[in-house]
């Protein structure tokens, strides 16, 4: 280990005690669904009218880790950024760009490559299952991702990252690679970044298999409701969910062993407000050929706005470029001086007018 960075090995600067703020991205290699919704962009929503900074990141380049048509990669970064806009984020409120436009991302990135252990990125259990049993074929990126995944989080010294349950690994590599560059450089430089874990419905299920997570690479366009899917179709989508032959019971643990009806009863509770216990006592003993229509009708309800606004939003591309090359200065101008830090504190020679 080396000695610790003195204030003048910093640039003259001390590492300020870490004021909150959350850091959070999404993926842009798909249509964005309603577990993207209820997972991420709602709750995305509601930290930004909590006051506290939000910077939330559409991750380009994570999503090359395999490959990746370029035209729909654009068009699917520009529609999730529509997505983010139309759930409720106010790009004037949060920080909202895409990870590639903000080249401290890859900087740090490569740094923590140097402090993240093989062992480490090989018990990633979120590669193993991408990678299967064609390791030796896949991308170098995808191996090293939670590395730039905790450099996206720690490049903001973010102190909360909200997360589902699926990404709970990778926020903990985060937090042991944090610890382990403070304790290399003796310094006390970045944050041990807390999981934001709550809701009903933060890992919606597929509508085909209430074992396996919604997902946007579904071969079954069935198993899932895309935000821009119109009234019609998420309302025909809900009424073919998987289900099984018993009314919803009369007490939450009813619900246990019984995949399809836990995930549809998380969905209107998402999708309400209203606690599961609150669902599930409204509904006891009701088939499912009564509770889907009433799920359907408040699903539209809360979808069509947003799928209305995604169109609009969508319809003017540049104004999309704009709002999120605006977000990537906001972002630069926070990540850059700590990468400098970062520099200083490994002792790299930075005479370049940085």
């Amino acid at each position: 280990m080396s000695s610790p960075a003195s204030p003048d090995q910093m640039g003259g600067q001390t590492p300020k005690a870490f004021k909150p703020r959350i850091f959070s991205g999404i993926q842009p290699s798909g249509g964005l669904t309603l577990g993207n919704y209820l997972g991420a962009l709602k709750r995305f929503v509601e930290k930004q009218d909590e006051g506290i900074e939000t910077i939330y990141c559409l991750v380009d380049m994570h999503a090359i880790t395999v490959w990746q048509d370029p035209a729909k990669l654009r068009q699917q970064t520009r529609e999730g950024a529509a997505a983010f806009i139309a759930a409720g984020i106010d790009p004037a409120r949060s920080i909202l760009f895409n990870q590639s436009q903000v080249g401290a991302h890859a900087e740090l990135g490569w740094i923590f490559n140097c402090v993240a252990r093989m062992g480490w990125m090989g018990r990633m259990t979120q590669f193993k299952d991408k990678a299967g049993k064609n390791s030796e074929n896949v991308s170098l990126g995808l191996f090293a991702y939670p590395a730039l995944m905790a450099a996206d989080i720690l490049l903001y010294h973010a102190t909360m990252v909200p997360v589902g349950e699926d990404q709970k690994q990778h926020l903990e590599l985060t937090r042991d690679i944090a610890i382990k560059f403070n304790n290399d450089y003796g310094v006390d430089f970045f944050p041990v970044v807390e999981p934001l874990i709550e809701g009903a419905a933060t890992r919606v299920m597929s509508l085909r298999d209430g074992s396996k997570k919604m997902s946007k690479s579904d071969p079954s366009d069935q198993s899932r409701i895309n935000l821009t899917d119109d009234a019609d179709t998420i309302a025909a989508k809900i009424r073919k969910a998987k289900t099984d032959t018993e009314p919803l019971p009369e007490t939450v643990d009813g619900l246990r062993d019984r995949p399809e009806a836990k995930n549809l009863v998380n969905i209107y509770s998402a999708l309400s407000g209203q606690s599961v216990a609150e669902v599930v006592a409204e509904f006891a003993n009701t088939q499912f050929g009564s509770f889907k229509p009433r799920l359907a009708e408040l699903a539209v309800a809360r979808l069509s706005p947003i799928t209305g606004e995604m169109n609009r939003l969508m319809a003017d591309p540049a104004e999309i470029d704009r709002i999120l090359a605006d977000g990537a200065d906001r972002a630069d101008a926070i990540a850059r001086p700590i990468l400098e830090q970062v520099y200083a504190i490994t002792g790299m020679i930075r005479s370049r007018g940085k």
